[in-house]
C-alpha cells in the first residue's frame, strides 16, 4: 500500500514537473514574441516622427496638416484602447496582439503606398517649366521678357499639370495608414503587460516589463539609424538618375525616399504578428485538463460548458459593461488621479509637439540636413533616454520611495528639466540673411515685413517670377531667392558646382574684388550658428536625460495612486487622455504656430500655397521654445498641488504610513492575482 501511495506521488510529481517546464516554455516564447512586436511598435512610431517633415514636402501640404497625419496614428489608438484594455483580458490575448501585429504592419505598408502612384517628385514646380525635368536648363536668369515668354510657351503644360496636381490629396492614404497602425498597435502593451503579471512567477513580473521596455529602445535605434540613411536617398531613386538632380540633402525642398522605412517597418510588424497565433490563452489551462481528465470526458465537459456559457453569455455581458462604468466612476472620482491626469497631459503635450518637429527645427535654426539630425537623435540623444528611464527605475527600487517620496523625485527632475530648457534660448541664431525677405534686393538695408518687399534698381528690369524658389548665395554672404532675382545675367551650364555670373544685386553691396557671382543653394550658417549648435546638442542631450527621468517616475505614479483592481484601467484611461489631448492635438497646434513663422511658401502647378521653404528662424525658435515652456511651467504647479494632496491624504503617517501604503498595495496586487487564479480554476472545474 505504501509503496503503491509512493508510485502515485513520484507520477504526480513528474507530471507536475513536466507541466511546470511546458508552461514555462509557453511563457518564454510569449515573452520572445512580445519583445519583437516592442520592437516593431517603437520603430513604426520613429519612423512616422522623423518623416513628417519630408511627407510634408511630398505632399506639399503645412505643418498643422503633417501635424494631423501624425495625430491619426492617435485617432486610431483612441477608438479601441479602453475597451481593449478592460475587455481584452477575457478574451484570447495572443492572438488579439497578433492580429495587432499584422494591422499594424499593413497600416505601415499604406502609408508607403502612395508613392508608387503619385508620379515623380518636381522640386521646381514654381517655374512652371517642363515639370518631367528637374534639370538645369530650368534655371532662370536675368533676362529681359523672360516672364512672357514662358508664359506663352508653357501655358498648356501648366494647365495640364495643375489636373495631375490633384494627386496630392493622396497624402490621405497616409493619415489612414497611420490610423490603421495606430489601432493595430492598441492591444500590444496593455493586454501584454497583463498576460505577463498573470503567468509570470511571483515577484518577477517587473523585471520582464523592464526587459520589455529595454528591449523596446531597439525599435527606436534602427529606426534613427534607417531614417539617416533613407533621408540621404533622393525620394525616387532607382527611378531616375540621379545625376539630374541639382538639388542636396541640405535643401529645403529635398525629399528623401521616406517611404522605405514604412515598408521595412511594416513588413517587420507582419513577421513579428505570427508567433502569436501560436500560443495558447492561458499556458496552464490545457496540461491541467490532459493530467484530471481523459479525452472523452473533456468533450463532453466542453459541450457542456458550450451550452452554459450560451446561457449565461447576455448576462456576462451586462455584468461587464455595468463594473466597467462603476469602475471608471471610482478613478474619476480620485483627486489625486484627475490631477495626476491633467499634469501628465500638460508635460507630455510639451514633449511630443516638440519632439515631431524637432528636425525641422534643427534643419532651420542650424542648417542641419534630415540625415544629420536623425543620426544625432539616434546615437546620441536616444542613449541617453535609455539611461535616464533605467536610473529612474532603480533609485525608485533602490530606496523604496513612497508615493509622495516618489512625486517629489519627480518634481525634481522636472524643475531641472525647466531650468537647462532655458539655456535653448540664448542659443537661438540670428535669422538667415535672405534679399527679398529679411533684407532688400540689394542687400543694404533690412525690411520690416517679408511681404511683397519692392524690387530694387539691381533686379527691376530682369521680368523676375517672384514666386519662384530657386535659391543662391552670392558672395557677399546674403541668400537670394532664385538668380533671377539676383540679377545673374549668365551661368556655368551644366557643369557642377552651378555658378551664375555678373550678378547685379551682388555688385552693389560693395565688394572690392569685382567678383559678382552667387551658388546655387542657401548660404552656410556662420561660425557663431555652428558653435551654437554644438552647445545645443550638449543640452539636448542632458534634457532628454531629465525627461526620461519624470516620464518614468510618472509611470510608477499612475499605478500607486488607484486601488489595485482598477489599476489597467487607470492607465488605459490615462493613455486614451495622453493620445486625444496630447498626441493628437498638439503636433496640430505646435503645427499651426510654426506656419504662421513661415516666409516663404511654395506654390503648386495650380497655384496653390503647398509646403513651407523657409521659416523666420528667430521667431520660429521662440515659438517653439517658447510654447514648450508654457506648457511645462503649469506642470510643475500641478506636481506641488499633487505631493500638497499626498501629504494632506496621508497627514500624521509620515514615513511608515507610505510604508504602509506600500505594503498595503502590494498586498492587494498578490490577492487580486490570487483571486483570478481561482476565478480561472472554478471556471475549468465546472
Amino acid at each position: 500500500m505504501d509503496q503503491h501511495q509512493h508510485l502515485n506521488k513520484t507520477a504526480e510529481s513528474e507530471s507536475s514537473e513536466k507541466k511546470k517546464t511546458r508552461c514555462c516554455n509557453q511563457f518564454k516564447m510569449f515573452l520572445a514574441a512580445l519583445s519583437f512586436s516592442y520592437i516593431a511598435k517603437t520603430l513604426g512610431g520613429i519612423i512616422m516622427k522623423i518623416s513628417i517633415t519630408q511627407i510634408e514636402r511630398r505632399f506639399e501640404i503645412p505643418s498643422s496638416l503633417a501635424g494631423l497625419i501624425d495625430g491619426s496614428f492617435e485617432i486610431g489608438n483612441l477608438l479601441v484602447i479602453v475597451f481593449v484594455s478592460y475587455f481584452g483580458s477575457k478574451l484570447h490575448r495572443p492572438k488579439l496582439i497578433g492580429i495587432g501585429c499584422f494591422l499594424m504592419g499593413t497600416g505601415s505598408i499604406l502609408t508607403a503606398l502612395p508613392h508608387f502612384f503619385m508620379g515623380y517628385y518636381r522640386y521646381s514646380k514654381e517655374t512652371h517649366i517642363n515639370p518631367s525635368e528637374n534639370s538645369i536648363s530650368s534655371l532662370s536668369t536675368c533676362l529681359i521678357n523672360q516672364t512672357l515668354l514662358l508664359n506663352r510657351t508653357s501655358s498648356e503644360i501648366v494647365e495640364k499639370d495643375c489636373v495631375k496636381e490633384s494627386g496630392s490629396h493622396m497624402w490621405i492614404y497616409v493619415f489612414m495608414g497611420n490610423m490603421l497602425r495606430g489601432i493595430g498597435e492598441t492591444p500590444i502593451v496593455p493586454l501584454g503587460i497583463s498576460y505577463i503579471d498573470d503567468f509570470a512567477k511571483e515577484g518577477h513580473s517587473s523585471l520582464y516589463v523592464g526587459i520589455l521596455n529595454a528591449i523596446g529602445m531597439i525599435g527606436p535605434i534602427i529606426g534613427f539609424t534607417m531614417g539617416s540613411l533613407f533621408a540621404k536617398m533622393y525620394v525616387d531613386i532607382g527611378y531616375i538618375d540621379l545625376s539630374t538632380i541639382r538639388i542636396t540633402p541640405k535643401d529645403s525642398r529635398w525629399v528623401g525616399a521616406w517611404w522605405l522605412g514604412f515598408l521595412v517597418s511594416g513588413l517587420f510588424s507582419i513577421t513579428s504578428s505570427i508567433p502569436f497565433f501560436f500560443l495558447p490563452q492561458d499556458p496552464t489551462k490545457p496540461q491541467k485538463r490532459k493530467v484530471s481528465l481523459s479525452l472523452h470526458v473533456m468533450k463532453t465537459n466542453d459541450e457542456t460548458n458550450q451550452t452554459a456559457n450560451l446561457t449565461n453569455q447576455g448576462k456576462n455581458v451586462t455584468k461587464n459593461v455595468t463594473g466597467f462604468f462603476q469602475s471608471l466612476k471610482s478613478i474619476l472620482t480620485n483627486p489625486l488621479y484627475v490631477i495626476f491626469v491633467l499634469l501628465t497631459l500638460l508635460h507630455v503635450s510639451g514633449v511630443i509637439g516638440a519632439f515631431t518637429y524637432l528636425i525641422k527645427y534643427m534643419e532651420q535654426q542650424y542648417g542641419q540636413s534630415a540625415s544629420q539630425a536623425n543620426f544625432l537623435l539616434g546615437v546620441i540623444t536616444l542613449p541617453m533616454t535609455a539611461v535616464g528611464m533605467f536610473l529612474a527605475g532603480y533609485i525608485i527600487k533602490k530606496f523604496k520611495l513612497p508615493l509622495v517620496g516618489i512625486a517629489k523625485f519627480s518634481f525634481l527632475a522636472s524643475i531641472i528639466t525647466f531650468l537647462f530648457h532655458s539655456l535653448y534660448f540664448p542659443l537661438i541664431c540670428d535669422s538667415k540673411s535672405v534679399a527679398g525677405l529679411t533684407l532688400t534686393y540689394d542687400g543694404n538695408n533690412s525690411v520690416a515685413s517679408h511681404v511683397e518687399v519692392p524690387l530694387s534698381y539691381c533686379n527691376s528690369e530682369c521680368d523676375c517670377d517672384e514666386s519662384q524658389w530657386e535659391p543662391v548665395c552670392g558672395n557677399n554672404g546674403i541668400t537670394y531667392l532664385s538668380p533671377c532675382l539676383a540679377g545673374c545675367k549668365s551661368s556655368s551650364g551644366n557643369k557642377k558646382p552651378i555658378v551664375f555670373y555678373n550678378c547685379s544685386c551682388v555688385e552693389v553691396t560693395g565688394l572690392q574684388n569685382k567678383s559678382y557671382s552667387a551658388h546655387l543653394g542657401e548660404c552656410p550658417r556662420d561660425d557663431a550658428c555652428a558653435r551654437s549648435y554644438h552647445i545645443y546638442v550638449a543640452v539636448q542631450v542632458l534634457n532628454s536625460f531629465l525627461c526620461a527621468i519624470g516620464l518614468t517616475s510618472y509611470s510608477v505614479l499612475v499605478i500607486k495612486i488607484v486601488q489595485p483592481e482598477l489599476k489597467a484601467l487607470a492607465i488605459g484611461f490615462h493613455s486614451l487622455i495622453i493620445r486625444s489631448l496630447g498626441g493628437i492635438l498638439a503636433p496640430i497646434y505646435f503645427g499651426a504656430l510654426t506656419d504662421r513663422t513661415c516666409m516663404k511658401w511654395s506654390t503648386n502647378s495650380c497655384g496653390a500655397r503647398g509646403a513651407c521653404r523657409i521659416h523666420n528662424s528667430t521667431f520660429l525658435a521662440r515659438v517653439y521654445f517658447g510654447l514648450t515652456a508654457a506648457l511645462m511651467f503649469p506642470t510643475l504647479v500641478l506636481l506641488v498641488v499633487f505631493i500638497f494632496v499626498v501629504k494632506k491624504k496621508f497627514h500624521g503617517k509620515d514615513t511608515k504610513a507610505s510604508e504602509n501604503e506600500r505594503k498595503v498595495t502590494d498586498e492587494a496586487n498578490l490577492e487580486f492575482l490570487d483571486n483570478s487564479e481561482h476565478f480561472v480554476s472554478s471556471a475549468e472545474e465546472q
